[in-house]
């Protein structure tokens, strides 16, 4: 196993279905006690692999990315084709809140960001999911791109946190 893709690389699956969408929206839905979960088995300052991040610096990772990715899904659902801006996300684990701050605060956020995330996802219509926005990274993405990207990078991260019990 690599331990860089504990769970594997995100792979999109261009053929939707309701289930497989209903799956990533439950995946969405229960996150935080998913993460909950398996933080008694952390050591927030040992890296999941060498030269990688802490468990501190990957639980708030999570939280920074999570608020990004609800931040996209509404540029999607509001605007038309809108360019979402990325950020540097080496940088951010760098800064003090992520080196020192208890996770326990970005679970916090985690829990709320998380509840209105899966109740917008739930009211999402078909058209919805087929919203774009423009990633710079990516070019055109749809909202059902979005939705597996951040089920599998929950998941991703949870391997990374079981990482540093090891």
């Amino acid at each position: 196993m690599d331990p860089r893709y504990p769970t594997g690389k995100f792979v999109f699956d261009p053929q939707v279905t309701p289930e497989k969408r209903r799956i990533s929206i439950v995946t969405i839905g229960s996150f935080p006690a998913e993460l909950k979960a398996v933080l008694p088995l952390a050591n927030f300052d040992r890296p999941y692999r060498e030269g990688g991040w802490t468990g501190r610096q990957v639980v708030h990772h999570v939280a920074d990315s999570h608020m990004n990715a609800f931040v996209r899904f509404r540029l999607a659902l509001t605007e038309d084709k809108p360019t979402i801006k990325p950020y540097n996300e080496a940088e951010w684990a760098k800064l003090a809140d992520s080196t020192t701050e208890d996770p326990a605060v970005s679970v916090q956020i985690l829990d709320g960001l998380h509840r209105r995330w899966h109740r917008m996802l739930e009211a999402m219509s078909e058209a919805d999911f087929a919203r774009t926005a423009v990633h710079p990274d990516h070019g055109p993405v749809t909202n059902d791109w979005f939705l597996q990207l951040y089920a599998w990078h929950g998941r991703h991260h949870i391997g990374h946190i079981k990482l540093t019990a090891q």
